[in-house]
């Protein structure tokens, strides 16, 4: 297939680049809409099975109608309306309003029903819930009247309003995104690639892969629905990628040309060298990313499809269009350079350069520089170990916003917070047989919620379900709520009890995650450890490179937790603490860093296992592997830290850990890890580095790939 490529660029240059230029426009004419047509959903973090999910679907088929107030209007009394009723009257304004606008189920007011959790501690502020058919209907009855609450110091927010907002925001936050990292990125380029033109080029494949990607997942999102935080996980892999792999092929097609190769001789040289790193590095990227396809979340699977998708288009524009544009180019590959630059470009790489001293400096030492390293690594690691977990819905959102001001004002000043209500569907037919089965159940709930949460009365909504709610003190996850939830859950035996609401999804999130992380670890090391016993025919360096991809995800957590949990430079970043980390994106990130973290090690260990195979000791081979690949893998991990860490710029706190997780992630691996506790190991294993058992040696014989049957040089 290599060989196939090559002559495919050498010959046909011209007639890949107009085929990649039709196809190019059609992916983006086709592919970019899909940043505006997908959404975000509560639901995109939730198991559609989840007793929690069966509620809320159970309740919509019953009434008709929403399950759950998808707006909260915090409206201040004009006095305190414990002792004067009357001072909550601007509520019933703000009511009347909600319930004049199209789309307008039902609302609940504290003038009219007089129930206390509407009534704020010091009875200066009530909460209006209204509930809408769909979340545009509610946005668009809060649009049309803020207007008419301008200065009356009512705040609105809500779930619908909330995810609005975040839709909104994660869709302006990629494009300033984009546009903070575009000129950086080509600045650094043109320093790493050494000419304005070259400096291009992961631009090119970057943008290409991504509208690739987008093309495929509006196909996906007609299938299966999609969220739209895979938008911003697509575009920072695709640039991140497009850079890594471009410099690779640009600095070993450079490498041959200045060996004496004519144009055509180090494309194929290049290809068989650096294009089947590129394929190994795309296809273990995309194997790993893949694993997140096994959970039931939407926030996880479409992250899955989107990574794997973007790595493996990634690898093919890099092994395809890019040859055929260096080929059409030739000598023009270093125009638009200073002089210096492009004698630079044009040298033979060292032998003995600065990265060749490093490694052997580290081989004198290498238990040394292990155990220190390796220390170092774990004591970064430690915080992870007290690493919590919490919800997180409109708290996502930045300070300013008002669904999060009235988020946090519910549950700060109310006695109890109305919006995290525990709610409960029993199954029973209407009519004296469903009474009595209720008025049991709802015995035994009240005697198991005593002193944690108020139990309100049945309620009949048809269809033979009938609904138990539960207010409880405290806040959405914690502790007390969780064992409330599960001792209701506990009371259904044999009967038709579904639990539900938020505290109820958080649990049901984190089971979700549990039950499907042991497929995803199994996918996660079977595919990265398989293509990379492939690559290097050794069953030890597989097992390293799995721990060492490990300890840079502890390393991550451990940084995670000191930033975003104890939130230690929230005023330099920008961002409100929320007291833990959110499971689903933590997954995520977990999984990005160990596949980044694959990524770089498969750069180092090709151009070791290069030099090995041309007949080196493992000791030389590794420091010639670091001498070639050192500044490589420093130059890709800065770019790539640019183009993905631009994203802790965004107001929405999912986006900023993913930005500012990764890029702590892969600046770790490729500057600590890689350049020392690699080289230490491996120059302490010696040959031993390269052992396999018999079968797993004909096997290698058989599929693997070497050098020598590519027809490679070092």
């Amino acid at each position: 297939m290599i060989a196939r490529l090559s002559d495919l660029a050498a010959r046909r240059a011209r007639r890949v680049l107009m085929l990649a230029g039709v196809v190019f426009l059609l992916a983006a004419v086709l592919g970019v809409p899909l940043v505006s047509t997908l959404k975000s959903e509560s639901s995109d973090f939730q198991d559609r099975a989840a007793p929690s999910e069966q509620v809320l679907r159970t309740i919509e088929r019953a009434t008709g109608q929403s399950a759950g107030y998808g707006v909260a209007a915090l409206v201040p009394n004009v006095g305190d309306a414990r002792a004067n009723p009357a001072a909550a009257l601007p509520a019933a304004r703000v009511a009347s309003l909600l319930a004049a606008q199209p789309g307008f189920q039902r609302v609940l007011d504290y003038p009219a029903t007089r129930l206390p959790a509407l009534l704020s501690r010091d009875g200066r502020q009530t909460v209006v819930l209204a509930a809408f058919a769909t979340r545009k209907r509610a946005v668009t009855a809060v649009d049309h009247i803020r207007p008419q609450l301008a200065g009356s110091g009512v705040r609105l927010g809500g779930n619908d309003l909330a995810f609005s907002e975040i839709n909104k925001r994660t869709t302006s936050d990629l494009s300033r995104a984009e546009m903070l990292a575009f000129p950086i990125l080509l600045l650094l380029s043109f320093w790493v690639f050494r000419g304005l033109v070259a400096a291009a080029l992961p631009l090119l494949v970057g943008g290409f892969a991504i509208v690739l990607t987008f093309l495929a997942l509006r196909l996906i999102d007609q299938v299966t629905g999609l969220s739209i935080f895979a938008v911003n996980l697509v575009t920072g892999l695709g640039l991140g990628l497009g850079i890594d792999y471009s410099l690779f092929v640009l600095s070993r097609y450079r490498e041959e040309l200045a060996g004496g190769a004519d144009t055509a001789t180090a494309i194929a040289r290049t290809l068989q060298t650096a294009g089947r790193t590129v394929l190994y590095s795309a296809l273990t990227v995309a194997g790993a990313l893949s694993c997140l396809l096994v959970f039931p979340l939407r926030f996880l699977y479409s992250m899955g499809f989107g990574g794997a998708l973007v790595a493996l288009c990634a690898g093919a524009v890099s092994l395809t269009v890019l040859p055929a544009v260096l080929v059409a180019l030739g000598p023009r590959i270093n125009a638009l350079s200073p002089a210096r630059l492009q004698r630079k470009a044009a040298q033979t790489p060292q032998q003995r350069g600065a990265w060749f001293t490093l490694a052997h400096a580290v081989m004198r030492r290498p238990g040394l520089v292990a155990l220190l390293t390796s220390t170092a690594l774990i004591a970064l690691a430690l915080p992870s170990l007290r690493l919590t977990l919490a919800p997180a819905a409109a708290n996502a959102l930045p300070s300013s916003s008002q669904p999060r001001q009235v988020a946090e004002a519910l549950t700060r000043d109310f006695p109890v917070d109305s919006s995290q209500t525990i709610t409960m569907a029993v199954l029973a037919p209407a009519g004296a047989p469903g009474a009595t089965v209720l008025t049991a159940l709802s015995q035994r709930v009240r005697r198991a919620a005593a002193g944690q949460a108020s139990v309100g009365p049945a309620r009949y909504l048809g269809r033979g379900v009938w609904e138990l709610e539960a207010l409880p003190r405290g806040t959405v996850g914690t502790p007390a709520n969780q064992r409330l939830v599960k001792r209701l859950r506990s009371l259904a035996g044999h009967s038709p009890l579904l639990v539900g609401g938020p505290t109820a999804g958080f649990i049901d999130q984190k089971t979700a995650i549990a039950a499907h992380a042991p497929l995803a670890l199994a996918i996660l090391a079977l595919v990265t450890g398989g293509f990379l016993f492939l690559m290097t025919g050794s069953l030890v360096l597989p097992l390293v490179a799995l721990a060492m991809n490990l300890l840079t995800v502890a390393v991550g957590a451990g940084l995670l937790v000191l930033v975003f949990q104890d939130g230690h430079a929230a005023s330099l970043i920008g961002f409100s603490p929320i007291g833990g980390l959110e499971e689903s994106n933590l997954v995520l990130l977990f999984v990005v860093a160990f596949a980044l973290s694959t990524d770089y090690g498969v750069f180092l260990y090709s151009r070791i296992k290069e030099a090995h195979d041309d007949g080196l000791p493992t000791r030389a081979a590794v420091a010639l592997g670091l001498e070639r690949t050192g500044r490589l893998v420093t130059a890709a991990a800065l770019l790539f830290c640019v183009a993905i860490g631009a994203f802790a710029t965004s107001h929405i706190l999912f986006i900023k850990q993913l930005g500012v997780g990764a890029a702590l992630a892969v600046a770790i691996d490729a500057s600590v890890v890689r350049a020392l506790l690699v080289p230490a190991l491996m120059g302490r294993l010696g040959e031993r580095s390269w052992w396999a058992p018999k079968p797993l040696r004909r096997l290698y014989a058989a599929a693997g790939l070497r050098e020598r049957e590519l027809g490679g040089h070092a």
